[in-house]
């Protein structure tokens, strides 16, 4: 059987609204993300992710009570990640109506919690966020990336919304969250983040070659030629974006009616 590549819009929540801005700076209120991911599932979204970018505990009430609402509106698979510490916090989100979880700096800080959290709950619940950052730092454990210009890098998780460094290698990093039981990999390069030139192809293919679970490519949307990129070059599973779609540069209808004329293989 042929898998479909999947086009997953990704709506940022503050205090419960959707919030539209340039790496969480100048952020301004973008509407109902129910309405909205209203909208995207219209359009044929295959998913959707609600990320929480405030998600202290004052505001965890806020994220669920648009869980709750969207799992009643909506029949589409629904992802929210952002602040989620505990095993307690991913029941929370789940019970609210949340299909799955992503989990990033806490995967990193206490990798227990992807484990337990795919054994009480199904590895299909579990995402785990990685954001990874290029360097040349000497690292012979590392996995040597060959990039289009002819150089060699390696790529290294960051943590905390890419403003912190870890030292780990991504490569070594998405097969020991696979062997924990993770069952997707959301991939986020800060190199190409917010640019719209494209995702990272280099990294997005080396990670989804290092892993048999389903890799996401995110972080660089800005064409359809390059949703046709990550899915061939890159090797993903599926596609994430934001701004592209929220500022009506195209839907997600027209993002699959363009790669199914390019003989990708997507649920129209």
């Amino acid at each position: 059987m042929v898998l479909t590549k999947r086009i997953i819009p990704c709506l940022d929540l503050k205090d419960g609204r959707v919030v539209k801005g340039t790496h969480f700076v100048d952020l301004r209120d973008a509407g109902d993300p129910v309405e909205l991911a209203e909208r995207y599932n219209e359009q044929g979204a295959d998913e959707v992710v609600f990320l929480d970018i405030t998600a202290s505990k004052e505001q965890r009430g806020a994220i669920l009570s648009v869980i709750s609402r969207a799992a009643d509106q909506l029949f589409l698979p629904l992802t929210v990640g952002g602040g989620i510490r505990t095993i307690d916090d991913i029941h929370q989100l789940l019970r609210a109506g949340a299909d799955k979880v992503s989990i990033n700096t806490s995967a990193i800080k206490d990798p227990s919690l992807i484990s337990e959290g795919a054994i009480r709950f199904g590895n299909q619940c579990i995402v785990v966020a990685v954001d990874v950052r290029r360097s040349a730092a000497e690292n012979p454990e590392a996995t040597v990336i060959h990039l289009p210009d002819g150089t060699t890098c390696w790529y290294e998780v960051v943590i905390y919304g890419g403003s912190t460094p870890t030292g780990i290698d991504a490569v070594r990093w998405v097969k020991e969250a696979e062997e924990r039981g993770a069952g997707e990999i959301l991939l986020t390069s800060m190199e190409t983040d917010g640019t719209k030139n494209g995702f990272d192809l280099a990294i997005t293919a080396a990670v989804s070659d290092a892993v048999s679970i389903p890799v996401i490519a995110s972080g660089g949307v800005g064409t359809l030629a390059d949703f046709y990129d990550g899915v061939t070059a890159g090797k993903a599973d599926a596609c994430l974006a934001a701004s592209v779609f929220h500022y009506g540069e195209f839907t997600v209808r027209d993002v699959k009616t363009y790669l199914a004329g390019r003989g990708v293989p997507v649920r129209l």
